[in-house]
C-alpha cells in the first residue's frame, strides 16, 4: 500500500470496508423487519387476547415475541461488531498512506491543513463505525414501515409520509442555513489553534520580551470570530430545530387522535390504532436518527474532502528499484529551485560536480540560497527544472527511504523527537548499540550523553525539550553520521556549539574525509573549512565562484584557514565576494 497511487488511497480504504458494509446493510433489513414485533404484539393483545381472554394465546404470542426480540438483539450486536471490524480494516488501509501523504504534502505544498489530516481519518472512521452509518443503513428500509401504515389505513400512510418529508426538509434547510457560518468558524478555529500552539512553543520568548499580552489579543480576536460565527449558526439552527421538534411531537399526538377518530367510525380496531402509533414512530425513527447524526455526517464529509485534496496535492510515490549504495558523487545540472508553494526561484540554473570523498564548503551571504541548495541535495525540496544526480542516478529515481539511509543531514533548526537519546541517534530504526556509541564518539558527544540522567536511555521531550541548543545539535550530528552515510550535509552545524563542540565537529569532518565520505558544509565561519577540498560561493541564488579551497579561500581571506584557533575567532569574508545583492531572495 505504501507505493499505491495516493489519489486512490481513500477509495482503497472504502473498498476494504465494502464486505462489512454490505453485511451490515443486509442485517439492517432483518433488524427492521423484526421491529414489527412490537406493533404486531400490541395488535394481537388488543384484538385477540383482550377479546377472547385466552391466557394460552397470551403465553404463546409472548414467547414468540421474546424469541424474535432476542434474534433482533443478536443481529444488532453482530452488526455493530462487523462495523467496528470494518473500521479497523479501513484504518489499516488508509492511515499509512495518509501519514505518508501528509509528509509529502508538507514538503511540496505546506499549509494545506496537514496538522488535521490524521484527525480527519479518525473522524471518518468513527462515522463509518458509529450510529451515523447505522442511521443511513436503516433509512432505506423506511418504505417498509410506510407500506405497513398504508395497510392499516391510507390516512396513516399519508400522515407518516407528510410528517417524514417535513422533518427531512427542515433538516436540509438547517444544513443550508448553517453551512457557510460553520465552515468559516472551522477555518477561524484552525487559525486560532495554530496561533495558540505557536504561543506555547515560544513561551520563553513571550515571557522574556513581554509579548504575551499582544499575542493573546491576536488570538482572542480570532477566537471571538469563531464564537460569533458559531453563535450565528446556532441562532439559525435553533429556530429550525424547534420547528422540527414541534412537527415530530405534533405528529405523534395526532396519530392517536386520527386513530381514535377512525376507531370511532369503526374503520379500524383499537389494536390497529396502537399499532399504527408504534409503526409511524418506527417509520420516523431512521429520519430522526439521520437528523441526530447529521452533524457527524457533515463532519465526515468535510474530512473526506480534505483528505481527498491532501492526497491529490501530495501526489504519488511510485515503486522504485533499490539502487546500490552510492559512492557519494553528486552532480547538479542547471538546477532551478523554488520554495514549495511558490514560483519565484531561489536558485537559478546551478551546475556543479562534487567528487566522492571530498569535503565541500558552501559560503555566501544570508539569503544566497545555501540552505535551499542543501534541501535540493537531500531531496527535501523538489526541483523546478534541472537535475540532481547521486552516482549518476537522478535523485527522483531513488527510493526516498533507501536513499535516506545513505544520507546524513544536519539542518539549521535541529529537531529531536520524543524518545531516548539512543533512539534519536539510531533514527528510530533497528538499534545497533555499538554503532550508536561509535557515532556518538565520532560526533564528540559520548561524554555529554554519559552526563545525562540516564545516559543513552535518557528520554527526550518533544522537540528536544530538556536539552540545550548545543546538546541537541551534537546529538543531531551523531544522528546524521549514523549508518555510515555516503553523503553528509551539514547546514550551519556549529550554530549552537561552544569551543569544545566546534573542535569535535572539525575532528568528525576530518574523520569522515579519511573514510571517503562526501561532506557538504554550509557555514559562515571559514575556520570550519580547514579540511575542505573545494569551496562553493553562492550569491543571489547563483554560483559566484567554485574551485579548490586554497584558491577560493585565498580570494576571500588572503590565506587558507588554519584549524580552529583556541580563541574561536572567525575569518572575515571578503565583502566583494559575499556582499548580499538587493534583489536576492530565499
Amino acid at each position: 500500500m505504501a507505493h499505491n497511487e495516493a489519489s486512490s488511497a481513500l477509495k482503497n480504504g472504502i473498498r476494504s470496508m465494502r464486505p462489512m458494509l454490505v453485511t451490515a446493510f443486509v442485517f439492517s433489513f432483518f433488524i427492521n423487519i423484526l421491529l414489527f414485533v412490537g406493533p404486531l404484539y400490541m395488535l394481537q393483545i388488543y384484538d385477540r387476547v383482550l377479546a377472547s381472554r385466552n391466557e394460552a394465546t397470551l403465553l404463546g404470542i409472548t414467547l414468540i415475541a421474546a424469541f424474535a426480540l432476542a434474534v433482533y438483539a443478536i443481529l444488532e450486536m453482530l452488526r455493530a461488531r462487523i462495523l467496528v471490524r470494518g473500521g479497523v480494516a479501513f484504518d489499516h488501509a488508509i492511515a499509512g498512506p495518509v501519514y505518508d501523504a501528509v509528509h509529502r504534502s508538507v514538503l511540496r505544498r505546506p499549509g494545506l491543513g496537514q496538522d488535521t489530516a490524521l484527525r480527519d481519518v479518525d473522524t471518518l472512521r468513527e462515522f463509518l463505525t458509529g450510529s451515523g452509518l447505522l442511521a443511513f443503513c436503516d433509512a432505506p428500509w423506511t418504505p417498509i414501515f410506510l407500506l405497513a401504515c398504508f395497510i392499516l389505513h391510507p390516512w396513516f400512510g399519508w400522515m407518516a409520509l407528510a410528517g417524514g418529508s417535513v422533518i427531512l426538509g427542515l433538516t436540509l434547510l438547517n444544513e443550508l442555513a448553517t453551512r457557510r457560518s460553520l465552515t468559516a468558524a472551522s477555518r477561524a478555529s484552525a487559525v486560532a489553534g495554530q496561533q495558540a500552539r505557536a504561543t506555547v512553543r515560544n513561551a520563553d520568548v513571550l515571557q522574556s520580551m513581554g509579548m504575551l499580552g499582544a499575542l493573546r489579543e491576536r488570538w482572542r480576536s480570532r477566537h471571538d470570530e469563531v464564537l460569533l460565527l458559531q453563535a450565528r449558526a446556532s441562532d439559525r439552527a435553533s429556530v429550525i430545530v424547534a420547528a422540527t421538534r414541534f412537527v415530530r411531537m405534533f405528529l405523534q399526538t395526532m396519530v392517536l387522535g386520527l386513530g381514535a377518530y377512525l376507531a370511532i367510525r369503526r374503520e379500524i380496531s383499537a389494536g390497529s390504532m396502537i399499532a399504527a402509533s408504534i409503526i409511524i414512530g418506527r417509520a420516523l425513527a431512521p429520519v430522526e436518527l439521520v437528523i441526530a447524526n447529521w452533524k457527524g455526517f457533515t463532519a465526515a464529509r468535510a474530512s473526506y474532502r480534505r483528505l481527498t485534496g491532501l492526497v491529490a496535492a501530495a501526489g504519488s510515490e511510485p515503486h522504485r528499484m533499490v539502487l546500490p549504495r552510492p559512492q557519494g558523487v553528486v552532480e547538479i545540472e542547471a538546477a532551478v529551485v523554488a520554495a514549495p508553494g511558490t514560483t519565484a526561484p531561489i536558485l537559478h540554473g546551478l551546475s556543479v560536480r562534487l567528487e566522492a570523498g571530498h569535503v565541500v564548503g558552501v559560503i555566501g551571504p544570508s539569503a544566497a540560497g545555501k540552505s535551499t541548495l542543501v534541501r535540493a541535495l537531500t531531496g527535501v525540496w523538489p526541483l523546478a527544472s534541472g537535475t540532481v544526480r547521486i552516482d549518476g542516478s537522478e535523485i527522483g529515481h531513488w527510493d526516498p527511504q533507501a536513499l535516506g539511509r545513505h544520507i546524513g543531514y544536519l539542518p539549521q533548526d535541529v529537531e529531536l523527537f520524543e524518545g531516548t537519546v539512543a533512539q534519536n541517534i539510531a533514527r528510530f530504526g533497528v538499534e545497533d548499540e555499538a554503532a550508536v556509541i561509535a557515532v556518538a564518539r565520532l560526533a564528540g558527544c559520548h561524554a555529554l550523553i554519559q552526563g545525562l540522567p540516564d545516559g543513552y536511555d535518557t528520554r527526550i521531550g518533544t522537540g528536544g525539550h530538556g536539552l540545550s541548543g548545543g546538546q541537541r545539535q551534537r546529538i543531531a550530528l551523531a544522528r546524521a553520521l549514523y549508518g555510515q552515510p555516503s553523503l553528509v550535509v551539514l547546514d550551519e552545524p556549529n550554530a549552537s556549539l561552544d569551543q569544545a563542540g566546534e573542535t569535535a565537529l572539525m575532528q568528525a569532518v576530518a574523520e569522515l574525509k579519511r573514510a571517503g565520505t562526501t561532506v557538504v558544509i554550509v557555514t559562515h565561519k571559514l575556520a570550519l573549512l580547514a579540511e575542505a577540498d573545494e569551496v562553493l560561493v553562492l550569491n543571489g541564488g547563483s554560483i559566484q565562484a567554485f574551485g579548490p579551497a586554497e584558491q577560493i579561500l585565498a580570494q576571500v581571506t588572503g590565506a587558507r584557514p588554519a584549524p580552529l584557533p583556541a580563541t574561536g575567532t572567525d575569518a572575515t569574508v571578503d565583502r566583494r565576494l559575499l556582499e548580499r545583492p538587493r534583489a536576492a531572495t530565499g
